[in-house]
């Protein structure tokens, strides 16, 4: 079939029969609920755009020759890098980064894990067959153009005791093994997009200790797969129209709580099936080659989300004529942290290495500090953004006040701006600005950014610890030091 329009993934939604609740109900067509359709029409917008883009979005899979999207691609030289960062930006701009979990970003990842693949094969008694059955499934991925989402964290029950993996009941592992498969129970969270998905993926995330096999599982299977459950959050969406609500009518992509109640997993989906040799095999899945492509789309997307914050306020600031310089100088902040995203990504790809397969990938040591970067550059743009806007941000008529003949001329008498702004589009912008940072919207996504890739601060510790090289900072010490020590004395 190759890539999907968004009229086609709209309709693979339809006529399932998930068990997904939504504040206590149980919603039967996301596509028409009223807290969920404004997504499900941004993400049918996403699958539009790579034929819209279709030069940077689609390539040709190398087996059947039918379009799928780029970020299926398992480039062989640097011009493929390139291509494929200007069809990931091509897409992040349908939500200008706020849809972290678009379904490009599971692409990137299985693309990743199918070139890894040999890594862990032959490891324990299904391994060989469980990377067989990834290689085929990530084609399936792509030729079916599947709209996937993934959980991958434990619940947290007890910080004192979670990380005690044997014996908990509540993480997701297998209970029992059947003639075609596996049982599983358990929970994980968070299935981010799992209302506007097609199926969902189970894969390693932390370390398994030795002795938990029934826990090293991984798989993907269906949404309306029977004992699977998804208890999405509160809705951020709030349907109205798009001048009083820019981006809660159309882009929250919604968490879910994942409840997986004696659920079979059949064999020719099962990547890990929790038998001898998983554990190590769970352990090794991920490396170099997966965290390059997560990072890779995570930072294509940050920097879009980067231009249009440092878009919104330069508008914010121009709207009420203000060029303090306090305000320029935070203008300039946002701006530097645009321009050193968009250095590492050109850093990265220019520097891509090829692996034992000849796969190309982006260089990690550029796109590595991002992770901890972005983490505490969001929430500070968050803080600027409100410091600009002051109580500008809750004085900005609604479309049904400028659209009263009474309160319409005095609007456009007390409530314009500076340079010529009209009162029109100075409440445009700071609506826009206030449902960025100010809605229900707005506080999920300043969450989901402090913690996308877990928090600043185990990546600043995993990004020390994992540092092999430190041979330069070491021989710049010791230099300084010889040279010291030949220095007169007294």
């Amino acid at each position: 079939m190759g890539a999907r329009t968004g009229e086609q993934f709209l309709k693979g939604l339809q006529g399932t029969n998930r068990e997904l609740y939504m504040e206590g109900e149980r919603v039967h067509d996301v596509t028409s609920h009223p807290k969920l359709a404004g997504g499900a029409r941004s993400i049918a917008s996403v699958f539009d755009r790579q034929f819209e883009c279709s030069d940077e979005c689609l390539v040709a899979d190398p087996e059947t020759g039918e379009a799928i999207n780029v970020s299926h691609m398992m480039p062989r030289n640097i011009e493929d890098l390139r291509l494929r960062n200007e069809g990931l930006s091509r897409i992040s701009e349908m939500t200008t980064g706020l849809m972290g979990r678009t379904p490009d970003y599971m692409n990137m990842k299985f693309s990743a894990m199918a070139a890894n693949a040999h890594v862990w094969a032959g490891m324990g008694e299904f391994t060989e067959q469980g990377a067989a059955n990834l290689i085929a499934y990530q084609k399936r991925l792509a030729r079916e153009d599947i709209s996937l989402t993934h959980t991958i964290i434990q619940p947290t029950v007890n910080k004192a005791t979670d990380g005690q993996i044997v014996g908990n009941k509540v993480t997701i592992h297998k209970v029992a093994d059947t003639k075609n498969g596996i049982i599983v129970r358990g929970a994980r969270i968070l299935g981010t997009l799992s209302p506007f998905a097609d199926e969902i993926a189970v894969y390693p995330a932390l370390p398994l200790p030795p002795g938990a096999e029934d826990y090293a599982v991984a798989f993907s299977i269906p949404l309306d797969t029977p004992g699977l459950k998804f208890l999405c959050r509160d809705s951020a969406t709030v349907p109205t129209n798009g001048f009083d609500k820019p981006l809660s009518s159309r882009f929250d992509e919604q968490d879910a709580f994942v409840i997986f109640d004696d659920v079979e997993i059949p064999n020719e989906v099962l990547f890990l099936n929790g038998t001898r040799g998983s554990v190590e095999a769970y352990n090794a899945f991920g490396g170099p080659r997966v965290m390059s492509n997560m990072t890779t789309q995570t930072t294509i997307r940050a920097l879009n989300k980067l231009e249009f914050s440092y878009g919104l306020g330069t508008l914010m600031a121009q709207a009420i004529g203000d060029v303090s310089p306090g305000t320029t100088e935070m203008l300039g902040e946002i701006q530097s942290y645009m321009e050193v995203t968009r250095n590492a990504i050109h850093a990265a790809t220019e520097r891509g290495w090829c692996d034992d397969r000849g796969v190309y990938f982006l260089e990690n040591r550029a796109l590595d500090p991002m992770r901890s970067l972005l983490a505490t550059w969001f929430p500070r743009v968050n803080e600027i953004l409100t410091l600009i806007g002051s109580h500008n941000l809750l004085a900005a008529p609604s479309r049904a006040d400028l659209d009263s003949a009474e309160l319409r001329p005095l609007i456009d008498e007390f409530m314009y701006g500076a340079n010529g702004t009209t009162a029109e589009r100075r409440a445009e912008i700071f609506r826009l600005a206030w449902d960025y940072i100010g809605s229900a919207l707005g506080g999920r996504n300043l969450l989901y950014e402090r913690f996308y890739l877990t928090s600043a601060a185990r990546n600043r510790i995993m990004s020390h610890m994992l540092n092999p090289d430190r041979s330069r900072g070491f021989g710049l010490v010791e230099s300084v030091l010889q040279s010291a020590r030949k220095q007169p004395q007294g």
